[in-house]
């Protein structure tokens, strides 16, 4: 069933490495409750009138000015194919994180536009990932064939890299799609089912900011040949 709140500041808090157990606890129990599926379509419209817990995800989007996004993302995964994910693969690029599993209403309905915006960034040196919060391997492939999605993913059924994106960013619901600058930072959230107009708007200011900076850091020599 699916929306998992997710609540933080933007800077980590001196008391986070003493309660980070209990939080990721917390946060997984929460996520149970009340993830997003077809059946729960008409609980979140209850919930969301009545002042219940249930977040549902409805598009807002939360752009983080360069001086008060923070620190660089820092977690360690590992994609469906083996590969190993760190900080570091988020230095140098913009990059994309949807956070998504394969029950989801609103994440089958928007992973086509987020394949299509993929392919359209892709030679700009724009790079996908998904976060699956609850699939095996077996269903998160399924649902990748199906929709023709040919970004990565990784796996997060621990919650993890939920949880460590805690530090980062507000409380937010699955699907949630985050837009990283060139320095490794959350640049932008959307919550809930991504517009297509708004990512393609919010990736292409996090590249224009990265050129900008690569610009300025070249200096007038840079400038002049």
């Amino acid at each position: 069933m699916g929306h998992c709140v997710m609540t933080s500041t933007p800077h980590r808090s001196p008391f986070r490495a003493r309660l980070h157990g209990l939080a990721a606890a917390l946060a997984c129990a929460a996520f149970a409750l009340s993830a997003c599926s077809p059946e729960s379509d008409d609980l979140a419209q209850r919930a969301s009138n009545d002042g219940t817990n249930y977040v549902a995800g409805d598009g807002s989007v939360q752009e983080y000015a360069p001086g008060s996004r923070g620190e660089p993302v820092d977690f360690s995964s590992e994609l469906f194919d083996g590969t190993d994910i760190s900080g570091e693969t988020f230095q140098d690029q913009v990059t994309v994180l949807n956070f998504w599993y394969a029950a989801c209403a609103p994440c089958r309905k928007e992973a086509p536009d987020l394949q299509e915006i993929y392919e359209e960034f892709a030679p700009a040196g724009v790079e996908f990932y998904g976060v699956n919060t609850r699939d095996t391997q077996a269903t998160a492939e399924a649902f990748e064939r199906n929709f023709g999605i040919t970004y990565p993913s990784m796996e997060d059924r621990t919650g993890e890299v939920l949880m460590s994106m805690t530090d980062y960013v507000h409380p937010s619901a699955v699907p949630t799609t985050l837009v990283l600058d060139t320095d490794g930072r959350v640049a932008a959230q959307i919550v809930g089912i991504v517009e297509p107009g708004t990512l393609r708007t919010l990736i292409s200011t996090a590249l224009e900011e990265g050129d900008a900076a690569e610009t300025e850091a070249a200096g007038p020599q840079g400038v002049h040949g």
